[in-house]
């Protein structure tokens, strides 16, 4: 970002000049939304708008057009935002990780906030990124903030370049994570906190209490944080016009690139804008700022903020420019919002406490669960039950999409505990049954039910999807079917569609060859950790489509339970004639869990809930060869997960794990 894009085109023919510019991608670029798309004055407007396109659908980013100037925009405002940081980190005498405690999720940042983030980047890049602002912006009125800390230069001198070196900021020796004394040059143990005063502030309600009381208190703490955020707001909105077109693009920039949860205009903007330029005002006057430059006139102009449902604030025409009309973003129902903005939610079929039927007025209902991290409890299951027969009566299709980021990470364990604990087996066996027979409505609904997923799609909410006419998934979905990790098995039907799925395909009759290739996933509760891999995995089936761009999933979803409509849908009909391994497929399964247990890579519990998942995937203990029916495979589902459920080593790994959040082995 410190290459100017216009020298670069210098070097070219004069005829591709005109289709010359710059695209940066941030680290690791496939995690990263944001791309940065850099113009020359020669590049064609054409070209940009076909780059944009293909970035943001096929690539999957969130593009931004920044201007040739040093840093473009996120490394621009997103360094600075680091460098103030270190040079308050000096003035106020803390320590890094006492730093860090206050930079990172405290104040919806990354967890890595500022100086573990710098020891991730690489501290020699850091140092080129600030050696690019201190030859380039010479006359800028925060020159002088732009040379490298002393601490830092120290480090990168002395090869202690990060993570990638085993030392920066931080270092790891054993399990002891060691921060540096900017004092004394050595490593101690890291255990800064935020102080109570600051905590105390930054948990207030809304950002106009927050800075507020940060900037009120008399603690360092605060008083440190109130001055980071100061000089942010006041850097923006003087650069504002020369390095960006409005005020949306710096605060998506820093959002899509440097992982903040609100960019800095908007966090200005929320706590009231005609109070904090007063603020701002205030500090310059008393020398409190790193840079005595004067707040630019649109900024006192007598407005409320820069961000509004029209559009934001473009200083190049004075007026707020509203978002781009490439066709592209007609693919995104609800793109990532500023605050101020809405977007067509919808019009309400039916609500409750756990889901939502509406739809767009085009003959699709759409199904949304509002659970705890979409969690599957009754309350969804009877939703969906209702949605489906809505759309069978009133839709050509429905669509099961999530507004949150996660599409479910399976089902509610909480709501099963009660009837566990009193060993009500008949009532845990009936809520199973439930669960499968929702799976199996999902696959035979007389219109086509299709699953846009993406983030975690675990347990429950991978059964459901492997039951839909067709899936949809962003290509970062994480999915598996982990129910090993708390000692059950797969309950709602995906055990049953792995027996069926390798049974129906099995070439020569050789059922186990295909049940071997998928036994693993759910024995050792695997998670695919890309679209992709879950086809690898049989997660997803190879007609499944995956979309690169979270924000077109529900667009594409759409489109594809029309076109199966469309094309004249009609229910599969259930197989009667399912080839399965049988006995000697369980025989095969339970000797290779044998050398695993006294290879010490597996516990006794371990090994059996395996046998179990085999003894399913293979059709029970049967003649190999046998032909079984679909209902045949839920009823061996079904009796070895509630077999599993009143197992009191899988009792106690659900507790453990409810508790912790993490699998307990044992």
């Amino acid at each position: 970002s410190g290459l100017s894009i216009t020298s670069l085109s210098d070097a070219l023919p004069e005829s591709l000049r005109d289709q010359f510019c710059g695209v940066h991608f941030f680290n690791p670029p496939r995690y990263m939304y944001l791309v940065e798309v850099i113009p020359t004055a020669r590049t064609r407007p054409e070209i940009l708008d076909q780059l944009e396109t293909i970035l943001t659908s096929a690539v999957g980013k969130g593009v931004i057009r920044a201007k040739d100037t040093p840093n473009f925009i996120a490394n621009r405002v997103g360094v600075f935002s680091m460098l103030a940081t270190m040079v308050h980190t000096q003035a106020f005498g803390l320590g890094f990780d006492e730093v860090d405690a206050l930079t990172g999720t405290l104040v919806g940042r990354a967890k890595s906030a500022t100086y573990r983030t710098a020891d991730v980047v690489g501290l020699d890049t850091m140092g080129h990124v600030m050696k690019t602002m201190q030859d380039q912006l010479q006359s800028d009125p925060w020159h002088k903030n732009y040379a490298t800390p002393s601490f830092l230069s120290g480090l990168i001198s002395a090869g202690a370049l990060g993570q990638k070196t085993g030392a920066g900021f931080y270092k790891k020796v054993g399990k002891d994570i060691l921060v540096l004394d900017a004092k004394t040059g050595e490593y101690k143990k890291s255990d800064g906190e935020a102080s109570a005063d600051a905590e105390f502030a930054l948990k207030q309600k809304g950002w106009g209490a927050k800075l507020k009381a940060l900037r009120e208190s008399n603690d360092s703490h605060a008083q440190f944080m109130w001055a980071c955020y100061r000089d942010v707001f006041h850097y923006i909105a003087y650069h504002l016009e020369s390095i960006a077109d409005n005020a949306r693009d710096i605060d998506l920039a820093i959002r899509w690139g440097f992982g903040w949860n609100k960019g800095p205009f908007e966090t200005w903007q929320e706590a009231g804008w005609k109070e904090v330029v007063g603020w701002i005002e205030e500090d310059i006057a008393a020398g409190k700022t790193l840079s005595d430059a004067p707040l630019p006139a649109w900024v006192k102009d007598g407005r409320d903020g820069v961000h509004f449902p029209e559009g934001s604030y473009a200083p190049s025409i004075n007026a707020n420019r509203p978002r781009s009309a490439l066709p592209v973003y007609q693919r995104q129902y609800f793109p990532d919002a500023i605050y101020v903005e809405s977007f067509d939610k919808g019009t309400t079929v039916f609500e409750t406490d756990t889901a939502r039927a509406w739809h767009l007025g085009d003959g699709v209902l759409i199904y949304t669960f509002k659970s705890k991290a979409n969690t599957i409890g009754s309350g969804v299951i009877n939703g969906l039950w209702d949605a489906i027969k809505i759309a069978e009566e009133s839709y050509d299709a429905l669509v099961i999409w999530q507004d949150k980021d996660d599409f479910s990470v399976g089902a509610d364990l909480t709501e099963a505990l009660p009837a566990v604990m009193a060993g009500q087996r008949d009532q845990v066996e009936a809520g199973i049954a439930r669960f499968q027979a929702t799976s199996m409505r999902i696959e035979y609904a007389a219109v086509p039910v299709v699953a846009a997923i993406r983030g975690k799609v675990f347990g429950g909410g991978c059964e459901f999807q492997m039951h839909s006419a067709r899936t949809v998934a962003a290509f970062e979905s994480y999915i598996g079917l982990v129910e090993a990790g708390v000692g059950l098995l797969p309950g709602g039907g995906g055990l049953k569609e792995f027996a069926l799925r390798a049974g129906l395909s099995a070439v020569d009759g050789d059922v186990f060859s295909n049940v071997k290739n998928v036994f693993t996933t759910p024995a050792m509760a695997s998670v695919a950790f890309s679209a992709l891999e879950a086809k690898d995995l049989k997660l997803l089936r190879q007609n499944d489509v995956i979309v690169m761009n979270s924000y077109e999933l529900l667009y594409v979803a759409k489109n594809e339970a029309k076109a199966l409509a469309a094309s004249g849908y009609r229910a599969p009909q259930p197989p009667r004639a399912i080839p399965v391994a049988g006995d000697v497929g369980i025989a095969t399964i339970k000797a290779q869990l044998t050398n695993m247990f006294e290879g010490g890579y597996a516990s006794e519990h371990d090994v059996e809930v395996a046998t179990r998942i085999g003894t399913v995937l293979c059709g029970g203990d049967i003649e190999r060869g046998s032909l079984v029916d679909e209902e045949w495979l839920l009823n061996l589902e079904r009796k070895n997960f509630t077999d599993l459920v009143f197992n009191a080593k899988t009792q106690a790994r659900i507790a453990y794990t409810l508790q912790n959040g993490k699998p307990l082995r044992n």
